[in-house]
């Protein structure tokens, strides 16, 4: 076993274990090292991550903007490398850390594209209700839009998790950090239909009994099916957006913030750990504002 595999074994375990992360997240992690380690094998003649000094990992970040990545790849890269180099001082495998002063490349602030209620409507309008497929798709989009959910909650999503009768669902998030969200009458609605009219007509996998919404086979969906979903609705209702399932998120958190919810409880149902993240629908609301106040302004109507 070459002394890189160790590493990669050890810094799994550590992500498994202490961080609690997702097998994408992981992925993701260990994908990172693998640069680091392809810059190593190509330029150092395969050195220990342990003996890198912090201009070694410069000239690395320098070596992958030159590969082309984009400044949002670059930056995950880098934040990558340095929970590496956490966990290698956690581990006493360096006494100091190379990679705590590395710049990340600065990154624009792209506000999140989102629906207005009535495109909403509209992609719901475009869905047929007497197929059973339909019932379950009307359901999904708005669960997704009703609660805010990632994709991947959604597909998780299991019956011993729905607290319908008290108003609320439970989640698992990401770094499988639990959340409960409230959830309306109309997603709560639609929910109890699809369980009691659609779901029971479907032969069921052993190992999908708890999960809620299933294909035609009785399997929990993938995530690409839903991305199909929201595609096929946004293309019936001519929507020119650029959507995926994460679009009914965004489009929840706007709205509230455009209602006057308070950001810290959005924050807490979005389950964002940073107020930061959270704060970028203010931006929209700002804009909605902005685009109000000019369409109804007298001076501006033509």
């Amino acid at each position: 076993m070459s002394s890189w595999q160790n590493y990669y074994i050890r810094f799994k375990q550590y992500l498994q274990l202490e961080k609690s992360l997702s097998k994408h997240s992981i992925s993701a992690y260990l994908e990172d090292l693998k640069k680091l380690d392809n810059y190593s094998e190509y330029f150092l003649a395969s050195q220990k991550p342990g003996s890198f000094s912090h201009l070694q990992l410069e000239d690395f970040t320098e070596w992958i903007a030159k590969l082309g990545f984009s400044a949002a790849t670059q930056a995950r890269i880098i934040s990558g490398i340095k929970t590496f180099y956490k966990f290698l001082v956690l581990e006493n495998d360096v006494q100091q850390n190379p990679s705590e002063l590395l710049q990340s490349p600065k990154l624009s602030r792209k506000l999140p594209v989102y629906l207005s209620v009535d495109e909403i409507d509209a992609m719901l309008g475009c869905i047929d209700r007497s197929r059973a497929e339909g019932e379950r798709n009307y359901s999904i989009i708005e669960t997704l839009y009703g609660c805010g959910l990632r994709v991947s909650e959604l597909v998780d999503l299991k019956i011993s998790q729905l607290h319908l009768d008290n108003g609320y669902i439970q989640v698992l998030g990401k770094g499988n950090k639990e959340r409960l969200i409230p959830i309306g009458s109309t997603a709560k609605n639609l929910i109890n239909s699809y369980l009691l009219t659609v779901r029971p007509q479907l032969t069921i996998k052993k190992n999908a009994s708890d999960v809620v919404y299933l294909n035609r086979r009785g399997a929990k969906l993938s995530r690409v099916m839903i991305f199909y979903i929201v595609k096929d609705l946004a293309e019936k209702a001519s929507i020119k957006k650029v959507l995926s399932p994460h679009t009914f998120r965004h489009s929840f958190a706007t709205h509230l913030v455009e209602g006057g919810a308070d950001l810290r409880a959005v924050q807490e149902m979005l389950g964002h750990e940073s107020i930061t993240t959270t704060e970028i629908y203010t931006h929209l609301d700002r804009q909605f504002l902005r685009d109000n106040i000019l369409s109804y302004h007298p001076r501006n109507k033509k």
